[in-house]
């Protein structure tokens, strides 16, 4: 009786890694989709972010454009160097102005990236995870996700 039992219990463990197994493998082309989808709309944040800062940095009246705040990046933390380029409070405060707003897109892309996988409609926390083990599990299925942001990508550049 104790061997049977014992044999009942590991078919079962093995019927539920398969199963486990299987489900790892089920990804739909819907999910994929939706998740590169996702991707997309993550990396098009991060493009408008980038766009933003580098207009701060090429707009900015008291830096005067990307050549004077490189070399205030530079120099940035050593304040003999900053002496060196001669570099006033008024550029100090507009670098740190520029800096505090590249810190922060970090923390915004995260929150934006959290907004979307939480959002069922647009991808939802089980598909996230499902995709992400199956790129994990599978080269391919990572190669077919970037194919389809790409995709994505390119028939959003040409919509606008």
């Amino acid at each position: 009786m104790k061997k049977l039992f014992v044999l009942t219990f590991l078919l079962l463990g093995i019927l539920s890694v398969q199963s486990y197994a299987q489900e790892a493998e089920e990804l739909t082309e819907e999910e994929m989709v939706k998740y590169a989808t996702m991707e997309a709309k993550v990396q098009a944040f991060i493009q408008e972010k980038q766009s933003t800062m580098e207009e701060m940095i090429k707009e900015n009246e008291v830096i005067g454009g990307g050549a004077r705040y490189n070399e205030l990046k530079a120099a940035w933390g050593n304040e003999e160097k900053l002496s060196e380029i001669e570099a006033t409070e008024e550029e100090k405060a507009a670098y740190n102005e520029i800096q505090n707003y590249i810190d922060s897109i970090g923390d915004e892309v995260k929150e934006y990236m959290t907004g979307l996988i939480k959002d069922q409609e647009v991808l939802g926390v089980a598909t996230y995870n499902k995709v992400r083990r199956a790129m994990g599990a599978d080269p391919s299925v990572k190669e077919k996700i970037d194919a389809l942001v790409a995709e994505i990508k390119k028939d959003t550049a040409t919509e606008q």
